[in-house]
C-alpha cells in the first residue's frame, strides 16, 4: 500500500503538479478518408472541407483501451525517467472502457506494477482535462505524489456507420502525462498547473451522447450528436473558460505560448483561436492526423508538439476541451 503522508514545502512555498514525463500511442492502422470513403457514403473532399480531417486511427481487436492507455503511460514514464512501481495514483479518462468494471486504469495499473489507488474518471471530450484538474487537487492535498494521468479511446467501436456526418469525425487512440508533486513560490513563474477549472451543463445533454450503455442494452450503444448545436456552444464556452483560467492568474492571450485545444474540428478550433486573438502559429493542430480521439486527443496533441519540438520546457501552455454532457474546461501549465 502506498504511503499517503507526505511533507508539506518549507514556508512561503506552495506544492505544484509538474508535467515530467508527455506520452502517447496510436493504433497500428491508418485510415484515409479515402479509404473510409469505401465504408461511407462520403468523401475526401466533404470530410475535409466540414472538419479538416485527413486521416485517423482505428483500433484493432487487440488493441483495447487497457492497452493504448499501458503504451501511452510507458512512454511518459520513460519521459519522466521513473518506474512504474513509483507511480502512486492513475486517473484514466475514457468513454470506451474496456469493461463496466473493475475501472480500466485498474488494467493499467497491474501492468505497469504501480501501487496506491486507480480510478477511471468519465466526461466525454473534456476528461482529460477533468482528470488532470483533479489529479492536481488530489496532489495539492498530499494524497499522492506522482500521478498519471491518461486519456484512451476506441471510439470506432461505438459508431454508427450510418451517420455518414459523425462516424468520419472520430479516431482511436491514447495520450498521457505524469505529474509530480514540486514546489513554487506561488506566482505564475512557478513549473506547473497555474489554474484549472472544470464546468457543466446538463440540459445540454442530448446534444452529444451515446444511446445506450450497460444499464440500458435495449439502446444501439452508438454515439449521436447534433453538429450545430455543438459547434454553437463550444466557440462561446471554451473562449470563456480560457479566459477564466487566465485571469485566475493575471494573465492574458498574449502571456501564452501554446494553445493546445482539444481536437474537435477545424472549424471549433479556429472559431476559438479568432475569438481570443491567439494567431493560428501558436495553436496546435493535430486533427487532421488523428480526427477527434476525444479524452485522448489533448494529450495526443500535446505529445506531437512537444516531441517535435515546438513546445519547450518553461513555455505556458493551455489546454482546453468540450464534450457530451455538456463538459468543458481548461487548464494552464507551465512545461
Amino acid at each position: 500500500m502506498a504511503d499517503h503522508t507526505h511533507s508539506t514545502p518549507p514556508a512561503g512555498r506552495v506544492i505544484r503538479s509538474q508535467i515530467t514525463g508527455i506520452g502517447a500511442y496510436l493504433p497500428r492502422s491508418l485510415v484515409s478518408n479515402d479509404e473510409l470513403a469505401q465504408r461511407v457514403d462520403t468523401s475526401d473532399a466533404w470530410i475535409r472541407e466540414r472538419t479538416g480531417i485527413r486521416q485517423r486511427y482505428f483500433a484493432e481487436p487487440d488493441e483495447s483501451c487497457a492497452f493504448m492507455a499501458t503504451e501511452a503511460a510507458r512512454i511518459a514514464l520513460a519521459d519522466a525517467g521513473i518506474a512504474g512501481d513509483a507511480v502512486d495514483a492513475i486517473i484514466l479518462a475514457t468513454a470506451t472502457p474496456d469493461q463496466a468494471f473493475p475501472a480500466t486504469a485498474v488494467r493499467v495499473q497491474a501492468a505497469l506494477g504501480a501501487k496506491g489507488f486507480a480510478f477511471d474518471l468519465s466526461a466525454a471530450c473534456s476528461g482529460f482535462i477533468y482528470a488532470l484538474t483533479t489529479a492536481d487537487a488530489l496532489i495539492r492535498a498530499g494524497q499522492a505524489r506522482n500521478v498519471l494521468v491518461i486519456g484512451s479511446e476506441v471510439y470506432s467501436r461505438i459508431m454508427n456507420w450510418e451517420d455518414r456526418g459523425t462516424c468520419v469525425l472520430f479516431g482511436d487512440g491514447a495520450g498521457a502525462v505524469l505529474l509530480q508533486a514540486g514546489d513554487g513560490d506561488g506566482s505564475h513563474a512557478d513549473r506547473g498547473i497555474l489554474s484549472a477549472h472544470m464546468h457543466a451543463q446538463g440540459d445540454l445533454g442530448d446534444i452529444l451522447y451515446v444511446d445506450g450503455a450497460v444499464g440500458r442494452p435495449d439502446r444501439p450503444g452508438h454515439l449521436v450528436m447534433h453538429g450545430r448545436e455543438v459547434f454553437r456552444h463550444a466557440v462561446a464556452k471554451l473562449s470563456e473558460t480560457v479566459q477564466q483560467t487566465l485571469s485566475h492568474c493575471g494573465l492574458t492571450v498574449a502571456d501564452i505560448d501554446w494553445l493546445v485545444p482539444h481536437q474537435a474540428n477545424m472549424r471549433i478550433i479556429d472559431g476559438v483561436g479568432k475569438r481570443l486573438g491567439i494567431p493560428a502559429a501558436r495553436v496546435v493542430v493535430t486533427v487532421d492526423q488523428h480526427a477527434n480521439t476525444s479524452a485522448a486527443s489533448v494529450p495526443l496533441a500535446l505529445h506531437a508538439a512537444y516531441s517535435d519540438g515546438r513546445i519547450k520546457r518553461g513555455q505556458l501552455v493551455l489546454m482546453e476541451a468540450l464534450g457530451g454532457g455538456l463538459t468543458w474546461g481548461s487548464a494552464l501549465v507551465r512545461l
